[in-house]
């Protein structure tokens, strides 16, 4: 899988302190790649969602609806986030945008 740098700063630990295993010390430095990367998409995650509910127009809000709910799928099936919590804003946003439509 190709992730694109995300330019976050991750802090190191001294693994010469922590782990005695050469197979340790390489978990810990995956491990904290693995967290940049989640804290990273799940950021990225409610920074969309949020832009999305700040919508006002109901053909900008369809368009980003279509990529945050792609986003929210690619999550789930990752397992960065639940099935249903997905489901689930999938649905409240969905709501949203027609309550959009509802108004004008």
């Amino acid at each position: 899988m190709g992730y694109k740098n995300n330019n976050t700063t991750t802090k190191r630990t001294n693994t010469n302190n922590m782990a005695n295993h050469k197979s340790a010390k390489k978990r810990i430095r995956q491990t904290e790649t693995r967290n940049a990367r989640n804290r990273y998409y799940g950021k990225t995650m409610r920074n969309a969602v949020r832009n999305l509910r700040k919508m006002t127009d109901k053909a900008e809000a369809i368009e980003a609806y279509k990529k945050v709910s792609s986003m929210l799928d690619k999550l789930a099936g990752r397992h960065m986030i639940s099935k249903n919590k997905a489901a689930n804003l999938k649905s409240k946003l969905a709501l949203f945008i027609n309550k959009i439509g509802a108004e004008a």
